[in-house]
């Protein structure tokens, strides 16, 4: 897990410095962010510690009704859970003694004008993110009509130039060559580049090309959840299966299983074309649709005349 720290994410949303500027190298613990509760009325040990306190404008109108000696007692109980940072939205003004007690903890106070629903998800999805498990592997990456697809297979092969004929037909790269897979939960993997080949597609006997610059912005995205694992191979006679619905394989990438097709090359095939028609085919099988049993139910009747 990458470290982060509260001077990341005042970089990242240009969040306000209310006190604290002198401890914005506190690290990070937890991805998510808490909105406190019991954590205002004492300590408990079944109550994590070390998340972002985010205060709204409930948790601030509540601690404005309370006496200043009630107050300081409900703000000393939140420290006690030892936030990184305490940010508070909608550009309230601080609760009373929040300032003296966060400075005394060395726990900087930021504000940002967003709302709390607003404020919160933008952290959860940066932080989660960037504090992800994540592996580098040779590939590439493309977003096909909204699936993520990781294109694999050995060097020389035709990853890129597939990447670029789909390209052409309106898809987006994500990244060529090194892609950097990381793991947000059990069941997402998150697939974008290395900042170094961000943009940019090598082709053989072209050379290296900016598909921005070439195309437009919408020939490339920053990042996409990897739907599918394709590996492109050699052509091997009498190996391709040939019935009516292929048995599911699994490629496996720090724990998170992702969908694992075969596609053999030979002159003629028109690869990018079936990449579309795989992606296409598993967001119809992610809506409940088989191919396979409306055919079979076709065929039914004829099997009851029989």
């Amino acid at each position: 897990m990458k470290q982060l720290t509260v001077q990341n994410i005042v970089q990242k949303f240009s969040f306000e410095i209310l006190s604290g500027s002198d401890h914005l190298g506190r690290p990070l613990k937890k991805t998510k962010v808490r909105r406190p509760g019991l954590e205002f009325m004492d300590t408990f040990d079944f109550i994590a510690r070390g998340h972002i306190q985010i205060l709204g404008k409930n948790e601030v109108n509540y601690l404005h009704t309370l006496t200043d000696d009630e107050c300081k007692c409900r703000i000393s109980n939140l420290v006690e859970y030892d936030p990184p940072c305490i940010l508070i939205t909608s550009n309230q003004e601080q609760p009373y003694g929040l300032h003296t007690y966060c400075t005394e903890n060395g726990i900087p106070v930021l504000r940002t004008p967003d709302s709390m629903g607003v404020a919160s998800a933008k952290l959860d999805a940066f932080v989660i993110s960037s504090m992800a498990e994540e592996i580098a592997i040779h590939g590439v990456v493309v977003n096909v009509a909204g699936i993520g697809v990781l294109l694999r297979g050995k060097s020389g092969v035709g990853k890129s130039e597939t990447a670029h004929t789909l390209i052409g037909r309106g898809h987006r790269l994500v990244a060529d060559d090194i892609v950097v897979l990381r793991k947000l939960s059990p069941q997402t993997l998150l697939g974008t580049h290395n900042q170094t080949n961000r943009e940019f597609l090598a082709l053989r006997s072209i050379g290296l090309m900016n598909v921005v610059r070439l195309y437009g912005r919408a020939a490339f995205q920053e990042e996409t959840r990897i739907a599918l694992d394709i590996e492109l191979t050699e052509w091997k006679d009498n190996s391709l299966n040939n019935e009516l619905e292929l048995d599911e394989k699994f490629t496996e990438y720090m724990g998170v299983p992702v969908p694992y097709i075969q596609i053999q090359l030979q002159p003629g095939r028109d690869v990018a074309g079936l990449i579309e028609a795989a992606a296409n085919n598993w967001y119809l099988k992610q809506q409940g649709y088989s191919a396979l049993e409306e055919f079979m139910e076709r065929l039914e009747p004829e099997f009851n005349q029989e």
